[in-house]
């Protein structure tokens, strides 16, 4: 019910947040940066601290937020590059499997 699956769109914030953010904090930054993005769209969103060790990825469910976190207790995640034709980072779930598990 709350898995990340390849049937969902996947978006990077193209900076770094503070990890104490939560649930509004990551909303606000959705409406007011990423505005051509809705937050209860269904889509999944992901933010990483700026030591890109932590991650938090947000997403709706249909009634309500879920905030997923995880940090690393050694090394820091691979981001990818970003796509200026697209102004956003969209990214597949393979790609988010690869980054949530090490692989780059």
């Amino acid at each position: 019910m709350y898995s990340l699956t390849s049937a969902n769109r996947y978006y990077l914030y193209q900076g770094f947040v503070r990890m104490n953010l939560g649930i509004d904090g990551l909303f606000k930054i959705i409406r007011s940066e990423m505005k051509d993005l809705s937050p209860v769209s269904g889509d999944i969103f992901l933010f990483f601290g700026k030591n890109r060790q932590s991650v938090k990825i947000l997403r709706w469910d249909g009634d309500g937020f879920l905030l997923y976190y995880k940090r690393l207790e050694g090394g820091s995640f691979e981001l990818p590059t970003f796509n200026p034709n697209t102004g956003n980072y969209e990214i597949s779930y393979q790609v988010l499997s690869f980054i949530l598990n090490g692989v780059h």
